[in-house]
């Protein structure tokens, strides 16, 4: 995992990030974590340093090794089965699981329209990974204002 770094950042950005990285150090299982906000932009990743491009191959880790790519996921499920609750009357999404052969994709919402995403390996203990992203959820909801979203997202920017 690539750490960001802290210089200059906020108390409340600082334990973000470190919320982050616990969960993916802490989670047997879980390859890489993302937070996006209600327009689809990353604000946190487990490894907002790592770029994709031509020069640089993709970490094997998570899915084609970008996190980018796993906020661009997180972000089209989030939308995606928000508008299938709107349609079946079903209020607000709380969590979307996708298991696949190779994998499993977790969504929770946070707060505002904030998601949290988690790509995790296909023997993970799905309760597990649940259990620590309610955890993750239950401790940054209150503090994501959009105040610290801004400041999240412009960390991100200047580490690449």
């Amino acid at each position: 995992m690539t750490a960001p770094s802290t210089c200059g950042l906020s108390s409340e950005a600082r334990n973000l990030q470190w919320l982050l990285g616990n969960l993916v150090e802490e989670v047997p299982g879980v390859h890489s974590v993302t937070v996006v906000s209600s327009d689809g932009l990353m604000l946190l990743s487990s490894d907002p340093g790592h770029r994709t491009d031509a020069a640089e191959p993709a970490a094997p880790s998570g899915p084609r090794g970008s996190s980018a790519d796993l906020a661009t996921i997180v972000s089209g499920i989030g939308s995606l089965t928000a508008g299938a609750a709107t349609l079946m009357e079903g209020g607000g999404v709380k969590q979307t699981m996708v298991t696949m052969e190779e994998g499993s994709v977790f969504v929770m919402s946070i707060s505002d329209g904030s998601l949290l995403g988690v790509h995790a390996a296909p023997d993970c203990d799905m309760g597990v990974v649940a259990y620590h992203m309610a955890l993750f959820v239950g401790r940054a909801g209150h503090v994501l204002t959009p105040e610290l979203r801004r400041e999240l997202r412009t960390s991100l920017e200047s580490a690449q």
